[in-house]
Order: C-alpha cells, then structure tokens, then sequence
C-alpha cells in the first residue's frame, strides 16, 4: 500500500506490518510519531534539518521568532539569503523519534525492486505500507501569462507581477521568512491589497474594471 502523506489521516488506515514513511521533515516526522503507536515504523531521512523546541519557557517558538523581526527578515537581506533554503523541524528531532518513539531510521530512499525498498546505505526494507511525506513541487502550468523567465521561475515583486492584474500571496520567500505561514502572510496581502488598489484608480485603464478589489 502506498499514499502521499496528504491522503493520510488516522492509522488504521494502514495493515499490519511495518510502514516506511519517506520523508524526514515536520510532516514525515509527525506521522511516524502517530503511526509508532500502533505499528513498526522506519522513516527515511534524505537530508538531516536543524531540530527547534516548539515551545521555550512556556511560549511558542514563533513568539520569539517574530519578536526577533526573523519572520520579518526580506529574502533579498544577507541575512535573508542564508536563512532562505534552511528547513527546520519544529517541535521533533530524528533522535526523539528513535529514543522515545521506538522509530527506525533509514538512509535515503533510492530504489525498490519487487516488494522491498532500497536505501543509500543499501540496506533494504520490505514494508507492507509507504507514505510519502516528500512534500510539494511548485506548478504555475495552469497560468497562461508571460510571467515566467526560461527556467519557468515567477518574475513578481513581492507577489506584483508585470502583467496588470495579476498577483501571487502566500509563496514561500515571497518577500519574507513568513511569506508562506498564516500568522505573517498578512503582511503581503495589505502590500498587494495596495497595489490592486492603486491599479483600479488609474483612469482609463482597461484592467482597473477586473481589478476592483473585495477586502474582508
């Protein structure tokens, strides 16, 4: 049996036997931590991230975080570049996982041939489930605009983009370490809330009828 981790609910979804998860980020390391109670559970770590405490001294990490200006931090800053493609976990560790959870850990999943798994190391694992916590792949192919450079990358500034009308929100890295997240994507929607704004009041503008904006 095999399912991507957002088809994922509850473990009785899963048989009997042991059940490889693939993936050792947040999700990944999530699932196997609920599945490690009812059943015997490897994860498949592909590359180690920086393990963060959810909560310090009471408080949520993000509370920290956000009171340091690190959410707020652009992604054009120095700063900004080094943070920008370092993943962490929050709230789990691979080595929680297999100390208090009982999970085996596996090298990167590389190959499979009949009914087992192949890892980098080359061991091999014959599970009776695979969840796939590999995550998401970017996809604009549904967007039929010349917005895009050769390498199929959004040209945008902070979500604006050269075609009248036409915005992105909630991008990772839009415009800061919180682009993406609910508690700070707000900050990009009032600046693109501005622009469409900006737009519509332009006289004579062809664009400004379809881009009168509903603010809620």
């Amino acid at each position: 049996m095999q399912l991507h981790s957002t088809a994922y609910r509850r473990p009785d979804q899963l048989p009997d036997g042991p059940v490889l998860v693939a993936g050792g980020g947040n999700t990944g390391l999530q699932i196997a931590e609920e599945l490690s109670r009812t059943h015997e559970v490897h994860l498949s770590i592909g590359s180690r991230q920086t393990p963060l405490p959810q909560r310090i001294a009471g408080r949520d990490l993000f509370r920290y975080l956000d009171a340091l200006g690190v959410m707020r931090v652009t992604v054009d800053s120095r700063l900004g570049q080094r943070l920008r493609y370092r993943d962490t976990l929050i709230g789990s560790s691979s080595r929680v996982a297999r100390e208090r959870h009982g999970i085996g850990l596996r090298a990167r999943t590389v190959d499979a041939e009949g009914a087992e798994v192949v890892f980098a190391d080359g061991s091999r694992l014959a599970p009776a489930a695979v969840i796939w916590a590999t995550g998401f792949a970017v996809d604009h192919s549904f967007v039929h605009v010349p917005v895009f450079d050769d390498g199929a990358r959004l040209m945008h500034h902070r979500g604006v983009t050269c075609a009248p009308g036409l915005y992105f929100l909630g991008l990772t890295s839009q415009h800061t370490r919180g682009s993406a997240l609910l508690g700070w994507v707000k900050d990009d929607a009032d600046f693109i809330a501005q622009r469409i704004a900006e737009l519509a009041d332009r006289p004579g503008n062809p664009a400004a009828v379809a881009a009168q904006p509903v603010v809620r």
